[in-house]
């Protein structure tokens, strides 16, 4: 044990900058995923027969494919056309992190859209009927009425969404990316299975119940705006299920 930890004190600096990565990786796959996700979403919905088809066919292709077949095709595949390695780009330690971004935001951002599109339908009916009863326009009645509630209803799903994401950076490392999972499996070299792969167990947990303690923040100031009780909240949820 007491080598272990030795061990581990001197992997320390390659932990912490793998975790950096693991951290960017999440935060802006995260970022881009919402992204991704309110424009399929909101496509998916949309009155024009090509716009929701479109959507659909990126979201089934994103969410029909392996995340590491995507970022094999980001990383290896894509330079080819234009004749420039990510390496050459950003650096070999690094040249990974601009691909994976991308396959990481495609990808939850696919689910995502499935959340989006079945929290706005989850609004009640008569919200929309007196939102355009009141004469707004399409674009104030999803701002002021609609979007507010599906927001809320929103947050349940990119909790979980966000959790999958932390776990999925992990698959960086089939591209050469030297993020946490990576560096755990390194120091498994210096120490036992069991230590290595504990430790990396207990910082993977942590860093996920933070980000998910943050999204349930955010999800019950969003109720309490909205004046929904806890009977509502329920109701809410099995709706946008």
């Amino acid at each position: 044990m007491i080598e272990d930890l030795e061990a581990l004190g001197g992997a320390l600096p390659y932990l912490q900058e793998g975790l950096t990565i693991t951290v960017i990786l999440t935060l802006g796959g995260a970022a881009l995923a919402f992204l991704v996700s309110v424009v399929l979403g909101l496509m998916s919905i949309n009155r024009v027969p090509f716009v929701r088809w479109i959507a659909t066919v990126v979201v089934e292709f994103f969410r029909g494919t392996s995340l590491v077949v995507q970022l094999f095709w980001l990383y290896f595949v894509l330079p080819v056309f234009t004749a420039t390695p990510w390496s050459e780009l950003l650096g070999r330690e690094w040249g990974g992190l601009i691909p994976g971004l991308i396959a990481l935001g495609l990808n939850y951002g696919a689910y995502g859209a499935e959340v989006v599109r079945g929290s706005i339908n989850a609004v009640d009916e008569g919200q929309w009927e007196g939102a355009t009863a009141l004469n707004m326009s399409p674009v104030t009645r999803m701002r002021r009425v609609i979007w507010p509630q599906a927001w809320t209803l929103m947050l349940s799903g990119y909790n979980n969404l966000l959790i999958m994401l932390v776990k999925g950076t992990a698959a960086v490392t089939v591209i050469s990316l030297q993020d946490f999972g990576y560096e755990i499996s390194e120091l498994r070299k210096d120490t036992s299975t069991i230590f290595a792969y504990t430790f990396g167990f207990i910082v993977y947990f942590i860093f996920a119940w933070l980000l998910a303690k943050v999204l349930r923040i955010m999800e019950v100031r969003a109720r309490r705006r909205l004046g929904w009780s806890a009977g509502s909240e329920r109701a809410g949820a099995e709706a946008a299920l």
